[in-house]
């Protein structure tokens, strides 16, 4: 096996395979010795790449929150007012929902970490503030800061449920929130 010097790749794999023992078996299952075995890297590159357990959670999650944000942006790049901006976070939900689940349970992870463990709340209002702010190109804070939250019940509800809602049900939903003549 190549060594760190001729490995530049393997920082990278052992984040990569992090976020896979994570989704497969949970936070709770993460050891330095696991995630060397399913990264296929010598068990001290844990060490010499990451301070602790903590540190490679951080990064792993950090690099996963940057996933998440890239399909945000991909839905709602380029997208020119209101409507447009509703068919797309539509779509984004759709996307998500129906995506890998991979992704939900990711999520779920890092929400109960982050429950648990004040320390990775930071992670977590980052990541929240960064879909705002990309929402926020397209509606005003307080709705962005709803939307967000939506987009995230939405998405959850449809990937859980034997009998996901339609496009209409979330079309509906996203139109009440961001409509400036809605009434309750």
């Amino acid at each position: 096996m190549a060594t760190g010097h001729t490995d530049p790749q393997r920082r990278e794999r052992i984040l990569a395979a992090t976020l896979d023992h994570i989704a497969a078996e949970g936070v709770a299952g993460v050891s330095h010795r696991k995630i060397a075995a399913r990264a296929g890297v010598p068990l001290g590159s844990m060490t010499y790449h990451f301070t602790g357990i903590d540190d490679l959670l951080r990064e792993a999650f950090t690099r996963f929150a940057d996933h998440i944000v890239t399909v945000f942006d991909q839905h709602l790049d380029g997208v020119v007012g209101p409507e447009q901006a509703r068919e797309a976070i539509v779509d984004l939900v759709h996307a998500i929902s129906d995506g890998p689940q991979r992704d939900l349970v990711l999520t779920q992870e890092l929400y109960t970490l982050a429950a648990r463990r004040p320390e990775y709340r930071a992670l977590t209002r980052t990541w929240m503030a960064r879909s705002r702010h990309l929402l926020e190109r397209h509606f005003d804070a307080g709705t962005a800061r709803q939307l967000d939250a939506l987009i995230e019940g939405l998405t959850l509800h449809r990937a859980l449920d034997p009998e996901p809602h339609a496009r209409e049900v979330t079309s509906e939903a996203i139109r009440r929130i961001t409509s400036t003549t809605a009434t309750a």
